[in-house]
């Protein structure tokens, strides 16, 4: 990286560390899944952590917890829409949920714990799941409460710690061996993450809480979590965060592919306040608005630390900040910063342009100018074989679209998200229009020979001349 900015990225660490008073704070950049720089600041001179010193990750838990459901879902195990109760069928029985209409108690899924829209209390009955021992709550039963229920399923974005609990215990029903084992076995290991692990290991940071006005400190105590670890148990390194952080960005063939990643950074749920417009949820990801710059990550608390992990998948940057503070540095804003003043500083180089080696001439068919109505619009076919929709001007609705084994495409994005784009062939083979989810893409502006439901009335009879109609003989009409 330039002097320039590594200067700049080391300044962003040292006035966070002073003006958040927290003993210690550690940052670092990604790019392109590597890390780049790192930078750190403590309170003790001349013994400032390094990359591989632990420190406490909160609910950045909640993204591994989050992939393992994923990989579930991946392999045909579960759906995101399935009930929770078809797997974990002590959850109807639970105190309170017999109370909750029998229809709010369906619709409680899975993929509405992973976005935080199941309804479900934020945290657990008392006394707080954070600063006492986890074997105060031993069985599920034990995490909710008489009324967990708060909202009705699906209505509205509510943070729930206990939600992502259950998840926890829905990997452990389908795989068969706790929580934490199948995250070593299924995610740490495949992605090298030998320095993120359920306890402390050595070297790890000592996590303290600075008094709000005198600068003192005392340290924090460690609890081991327990049936609540799935929602904010891990410790890590900021080495390892960085491999994380790469992962969130491009996935792994090993864990789970960059297309489940790409599902699990779409936008799920609403901002959860309206006087935080630029967030969102997507499933197990916090999304942001940074400058403008989509990111996407989580963050994470618990007594004695802080951490943010953040990725911009445009610009191939992701950056991380950790402290061991209770409260006082604004992580989430330090790591969207260091991204920032990298990506803007040293904007990546956009691969270069490659022709496709071969392509389906058929494909060459498609390519070129199609209208919807009046409204023209251009289809690109990419090397790949994709196809990308567009607007010519003005604003009006795209998208790119994946290739099908049956000869259609399917809409990755944006209004035609999930629709099926399939070309109509004429008689001898050639491409009469486009069908995308009932509207009908012609060559020419309402094409008397394509379906088009409605359209412009009939030309008036003028005498002799060309059939009536709105096709490419009689336009435009007098």
């Amino acid at each position: 990286m330039l002097p320039g900015t590594r200067r700049a990225l080391l300044r962003r660490i040292a006035v966070g560390q002073a003006e958040g008073r927290t003993p210690s704070l550690v940052g670092a950049v990604v790019r392109d899944g590597r890390m780049v720089w790192f930078g750190s600041r403590s309170m003790i001179d001349g013994h400032a952590p390094d990359a591989d010193t632990q420190y406490r990750i909160g609910s950045i838990t909640k993204t591994f917890t989050a992939v393992l459901v994923m990989r579930l879902r991946d392999e045909g195990l579960l759906e995101l829409s399935d009930p929770l109760a078809r797997h974990l069928p002590e959850v109807p029985g639970l105190p309170g949920l017999a109370a909750v209409p029998d229809t709010a108690t369906r619709g409680l899924t899975v993929g509405q714990l992973l976005t935080h829209t199941s309804g479900l209390a934020s945290e657990t009955p008392p006394p707080w799941w954070e600063r006492t021992p986890g074997e105060l709550r031993p069985e599920l039963t034990d995490l909710l409460g008489p009324t967990p229920v708060k909202h009705p399923p699906g209505r509205r974005y509510h943070y729930s710690n206990p939600g992502f609990a259950l998840l926890g215990a829905l990997v452990e029903r389908k795989r068969g061996v706790p929580w934490a084992e199948a995250l070593a076995a299924e995610v740490l290991g495949p992605l090298g993450l030998t320095r993120t692990t359920y306890l402390p290991q050595a070297p790890a940071a000592g996590g303290f809480a600075v008094h709000p006005w005198a600068d003192v400190m005392r340290p924090e105590a460690v609890q081991d979590t327990g049936r609540m670890a799935p929602a904010g148990q891990l410790w890590s390194t900021a080495q390892d965060m960085a491999r994380w952080a790469g992962f969130l960005a491009a996935g792994h063939p090993d864990v789970l592919s960059a297309a489940t990643l790409a599902e699990m950074r779409t936008p799920a749920a609403p901002p959860p306040d309206a006087a935080d417009p630029d967030s969102g949820y997507g499933l197990g990801l916090q999304l942001t608005l940074h400058g403008g710059r989509p990111l996407a990550g989580h963050t994470g608390s618990l007594p004695g630390f802080l951490a943010t992990v953040w990725v911009s998948v445009a610009d191939g940057v992701g950056a991380l900040a950790m402290a061991n503070s209770t409260s006082g540095p604004s992580v989430g804003a330090i790591a969207a910063d260091l991204l920032a003043i990298t990506a803007d500083a040293e904007p990546g180089l956009p691969a270069p342009w490659r022709p496709a080696g071969s392509l389906d001439p058929a494909l060459l068919d498609l390519a070129g100018p199609w209208y919807w109505g009046t409204h023209a619009h251009s289809l690109h076919v990419d090397a790949g074989g994709g196809l990308t929709l567009a607007p010519l001007s003005g604003r009006g609705r795209g998208a790119r679209f994946r290739a099908e084994a049956d000869g259609t495409w399917t809409g990755l994005e944006g209004y035609y998200a999930g629709e099926t784009l399939r070309p109509v062939r004429r008689a001898d083979g050639s491409v009469g229009h486009l069908d995308l989810g009932s509207f009908v893409f012609t060559r020419v502006p309402y094409d008397p020979s394509a379906p088009l439901p409605g359209g412009p009335g009939p030309v008036p009879d003028s005498g002799p001349g060309p059939a009536p109609g709105f096709g490419p003989v009689n336009w435009p009409v007098r």
